[in-house]
């Protein structure tokens, strides 16, 4: 059995925690650990392979940071240059491991959940083994406690007992996709029905059979680009053309809906899709008027609310039923009952351009990270921290100065035919169009200070010259994933 971990979300509902940037799936919401890596952590036990990861080729190093710190080794990863839906990640995915030659139960997984019981997992795991390797297409569905409209439901059958399957699995009668409230409702009372967990268990072999005879569009279009895309070691980089003219759909619309061979196995595990706000709310632990406070919160007379503060103090007083959001660049305040619209609002901010859903003012890099401290219209002040042995690309601008102050650590800088250190309270300035670069020698972070000014201070004015991860030309392709060095 070989995980197949989907990372390819945005967790717009998340917002202003997650940004596409940086999404949930990446975020420490619920523990110590980010969803992601708790993911891979609840599948350490025999006879689970080493991951195979679906996710954006933007999030790659920070895949790549969160599987090392966690001691994951092993892995093979597939970089989408862009989202597709489920059914095509998982058909590259499929595709790939018969390629290699393996044709393992492939138990796909969406990144972004929570489930707390792990011995029950692993029970469901070895009923959906059983029936998997018989050719059927698991679906793990969630006995359902309330309704719920935030879910797609599944109406399992007992049919399947009867037929000789093994006890607990049942048939898809069929699927009911989001409903509204008074549907819900009637679900939930008529009984019978399961959430769709978007977790699957089959043979790779298996799904692209069915993908073949149910959605041959996107199975053809995946097949070409594998064949058109590039590896290096455990990482294959999907080709960006032959993938662009995939379909965009879900394993459920293409394959679960039509294929005769689905079945459901209940996963009773304390499974949350942490998908809203509210959701997050329900997995916390609440105070004695039901508030979860995160950060520097103060609360007064309030009750049954979600507050998260990241840089500021946040008030509440008189209020119930809300959720409060504050970050560094934006506050979002909503009460719980429309939390599922959260995801209408970052529509129409990325239909007025605003950044504040594409990245936090603190940017993850490969090397680091920078901060944004302040804007004007000719000039911008940015705090940046590299790793110990880590540098920037070796790069250049034609619109912009830059002045270096080193904070803490020894920075080595490379300026035009010049090689040299700086110790801390010293600084350097790099003159427009000078070929530059920063680099961290020492065994502690470097923090710097850098003020950049100029006529034009886009971050797509880097013209990368050399760079170790791989990213020199990636301005040409993309210019949103050169930011900041």
């Amino acid at each position: 059995m070989i995980p197949v971990i989907l990372s390819g979300g945005s967790g717009s509902r998340l917002w202003p925690l997650s940004r596409k940037q940086y999404p949930k799936q990446f975020l420490a919401l619920t523990g110590e650990h980010s969803l992601f890596q708790q993911t891979l952590q609840r599948l350490d036990f025999e006879g689970m392979q080493s991951p195979l990861i679906v996710c954006n080729h933007e999030h790659r190093f920070i895949v790549n940071e969160q599987l090392e710190r966690i001691g994951v080794e092993g892995h093979s990863t597939l970089l989408e240059p862009f989202g597709r839906n489920t059914a095509p990640a998982v058909a590259m995915a499929a595709l790939q491991l018969l390629a290699d030659g393996r044709d393992e139960l492939m138990l796909v997984l969406p990144a972004d959940h929570v489930i707390e019981d792990q011995p029950a997992l692993r029970e469901a795991l070895e009923v959906a083994r059983v029936v998997a390797e018989q050719g059927e297409m698991v679906l793990f569905g969630i006995p359902v406690k309330r309704p719920e409209t935030g879910f797609g439901y599944i109406k399992a059958t007992r049919t399947g007992d009867a037929g000789g399957m093994h006890p607990g699995v049942y048939r898809v009668s069929h699927f009911v996709e989001k409903p509204n409230a008074d549907l819900a409702r009637e679900l939930v009372r008529t009984g019978g029905y399961y959430w769709n967990s978007g977790m699957f268990l089959f043979r790779a072999s298996r799904y692209l059979d069915e993908l073949l005879t149910h959605a041959p569009g996107i199975y053809d279009a995946c097949a070409l680009a594998l064949e058109r895309s590039q590896r290096c070691g455990n990482v294959m980089t999907i080709d960006s053309v032959a993938f662009e003219c995939c379909p965009d759909n879900s394993i459920d619309y293409a394959v679960m809906e039509k294929t005769s061979r689905a079945c459901v196995v209940p996963l009773a595990a304390g499974w949350n899709d942490v998908g809203s706000w509210s959701s997050l709310w329900d997995v916390h632990e609440k105070d004695q008027a039901g508030n979860v406070l995160k950060g520097d919160v103060m609360i007064h007379d309030s009750r049954n609310s979600f507050v998260h503060s990241s840089s500021k103090l946040v008030a509440l007083v008189g209020v119930d039923d809300l959720v409060v959001v504050e970050t560094k660049d934006a506050v979002m305040i909503t009460h719980k009952n429309s939390v599922q619209d959260v995801k209408a609002l970052v529509n129409d901010l990325d239909l007025k351009g605003r950044p504040e859903t594409q990245s936090h003012c603190a940017v993850n890099r490969p090397w680091g990270s920078y901060d944004s401290v302040d804007n004007g219209i000719r000039h911008q002040v940015k705090r940046i921290t590299v790793k110990p042995g880590a540098q920037l690309s070796l790069q250049k601008h034609h619109h912009r100065a830059e002045h270096w102050i080193v904070v803490s650590g020894i920075a080595q800088v490379t300026c035009d035919d010049k090689v040299f250190l700086l110790a801390e309270n010293q600084s350097t300035y790099i003159p427009i169009a000078s070929v530059h670069r920063l680099a961290n020698p020492g065994k502690i972070p470097l923090e710097i200070i850098e003020v950049q000014s100029g006529s034009y201070l886009g971050e797509d004015d880097i013209e990368r010259l050399e760079d170790v991860y791989g990213r020199t030309g990636e301005a040409l392709l993309a210019p949103k994933l050169v930011v900041g060095g």
